[in-house]
């Protein structure tokens, strides 16, 4: 389906997270390990925050990031302390760039792996219960984007993990009114420049990967020669769809049915359950 990471704490090239790791994003848009498809080539995404702007800017493409002069040019010389980072395997919507993740609602930002399953079906019941409003802003016709908007009207600038939990109570209220059995599969990463919050979730109990990354002051301990770990300050956290490398001790899997919030200070891993709406 997809691949994305999130990388929150000290100022960094987005080069150092995208293309330098053994097994970055770049490399898993051609050879994926843990995902649906081993390629992901129907666009990209990525949204960086700077300190002195709280509103995020976003590129995205339609073709596959393995070959994008555009992105390794940004890479190459964007330097941000929170970002997201998408690459895409279409679920059935076209490949156009209002499709690409991640998106962008003021200084939010929402990335998506996985589906609703028959969005056909359930896609103009799930419409009509954004806020007209906020709806006159969607401008794809993805699953995740619909499933973005959703939350934004259930009050994700209040409350993130209640308005997730009431989209997500919606989807599969629609979803069994039409008789789909599982309606939805996800991972989810939302951002409002200072919190990340992820998401793993799936109707079926059986999501798609998800990962983060040991706290630095532990991996320092266990890798003292590794030089990113050296150059970043202990609030320093990746989440991401699969590890980009296979260094002992670095990756732990994010439990089925959770929610982490990674944010200055404690970093907290919390159950998720669905909300009726």
């Amino acid at each position: 389906m997809c691949r994305w990471l999130a990388y929150t704490g000290t100022p960094v090239l987005l080069d150092t997270v995208l293309y330098k790791p053994v097994h970055s994003l770049i490399d898993q848009s051609l050879h994926a390990r843990m995902g649906v498809e081993t390629t992901n080539g129907d666009g990209f995404g990525v949204g960086w925050y700077t300190p002195d702007d709280g509103t995020p800017a976003v590129v995205r493409d339609t073709g596959p990031a393995w070959s994008n002069r555009n992105l390794r040019e940004i890479a190459d010389h964007v330097r941000s302390p929170l970002f997201f980072a998408h690459i895409r395997a279409s679920t059935g919507t076209p490949v156009q760039q209002s499709n690409c993740h991640p998106f962008r609602h003021g200084r939010w930002m929402w990335m998506h792996n996985g589906g609703i399953t028959d969005f056909h079906r359930v896609r103009r019941d799930l419409a009509l219960a954004v806020d007209p409003e906020l709806f006159l802003d969607i401008e794809g016709s993805t699953d995740s984007e619909m499933m973005f908007y959703l939350a934004l009207t259930f009050g994700l600038e209040q409350d993130p993990p209640g308005a997730v939990a009431r989209m997500v109570g919606a989807v599969e209220r629609t979803g069994h009114e039409h008789g789909v059995e599982f309606p939805l599969q996800m991972t989810v990463a939302v951002t409002d420049g200072g919190q990340v919050w992820a998401f793993r979730y799936s109707s079926q109990g059986a999501s798609r990967s998800l990962f983060y990354s040991t706290r630095v002051e532990a991996l320092r301990a266990l890798h003292p020669d590794v030089e990113f770990l050296r150059g970043v300050s202990d609030e320093t956290r990746l989440i991401v769809s699969e590890p980009l490398g296979d260094l002992p001790g670095v990756w732990n899997e994010v439990p089925e049915s959770s929610y982490g919030v990674v944010r200055p200070g404690e970093d907290n891993l919390l159950p998720f359950a669905p909300q009726p709406v």
